[in-house]
């Protein structure tokens, strides 16, 4: 349970994808830890995590550093979580929520109470890709100035540890003599209330993993596949449109399942169907 020396869910992690300068991992350690996070998760850095340059920015923060996961693929960072958020510079051809990092906040601190929650960084260069983004819930936008828009990462990655900070601390004073996880279930009712999602409401299964949810796009695939939905059409449009729909569904692990069911009975009728 959170405390005020550490109010942030350990449960909350930040993923930084394709680093390729060894002093924003360790300037964005100390950002992490100067506002109380502590889960770091490197995806295929370019760079050595662990160079001098990198030690020397992180000036101290060697919970964070000592800790660092690696991760081959940005699949293998995120196979657990149940609630990913990438934060971007700028809008991009994926259609996601965007939120600010104050708005962000509460609803990534109340997820991370029930399970665990990824907050995406992108290259220094070119932020995250498309392909990358379609695997977020929402896209985490700090508003800068129009013309000097780009910030250093272990900038935005200060930014928005600020603005989790807050936030945990809030939940905290504001629950008076409630516990901690009854005011987190009312922040994830509100939360996910004011985006239009049914993410709130009560459920005896867990929320589906990112792993278990990559795993039902991959057989929806092949299923509108099996059963010519496409009609020789091009299935990226209409793939990507299905991913926003179920990811905003929020399903839990029973749900998925279903309709895995579902699209196993599709796919046996589709090989019944077919001429001998």
């Amino acid at each position: 349970m959170p405390t005020l020396d550490r109010p942030i869910p350990v449960q909350l992690r930040i993923v930084l994808v394709g680093t390729s300068h060894p002093g924003n991992i360790g300037a964005a350690a100390r950002a992490m830890q100067t506002m109380g996070l502590e889960s770091l998760h490197l995806v295929a850095p370019e760079c050595d995590p662990f160079a001098p340059e990198s030690q020397v920015r992180a000036a101290g923060a060697e919970r964070v550093m000592s800790s660092m996961v690696i991760h081959p693929s940005l699949g293998d960072a995120l196979a657990d979580c149940q609630t990913v958020y990438g934060c971007t510079a700028r809008r991009r051809s994926v259609a996601l929520p965007e939120v600010t990092p104050r708005a962000a906040a509460p609803q990534l601190v109340a997820a991370a109470l029930r399970g665990p929650v990824a907050l995406l960084f992108g290259r220094e260069r070119t932020g995250l890709e498309n392909s990358e983004l379609q695997r977020c819930h929402a896209a985490v936008h700090i508003p800068t100035d129009a013309e000097f828009g780009s910030l250093n990462l272990a900038a935005a990655v200060q930014v928005v540890a600020y603005e989790l900070r807050l936030a945990a601390l809030a939940s905290i004073e504001s629950s008076g003599s409630q516990s901690v996880t009854n005011t987190a279930s009312a922040s994830i009712v509100a939360a996910k209330q004011a985006e239009g999602s049914e993410l709130g409401r009560a459920s005896d299964e867990p929320p589906a993993t990112h792993a278990a949810m990559e795993r039902f796009f991959e057989h929806l695939e092949q299923t509108l596949i099996d059963i010519d939905f496409h009609k020789g059409r091009h299935s990226t449009t209409v793939m990507h449109r299905l991913r926003r729909l179920f990811l905003r569904s929020s399903m839990d692990a029973r749900e998925v399942r279903m309709l895995r069911g579902i699209l196993a009975e599709s796919q046996r009728m589709a090989r019944l169907a077919r001429p001998s």
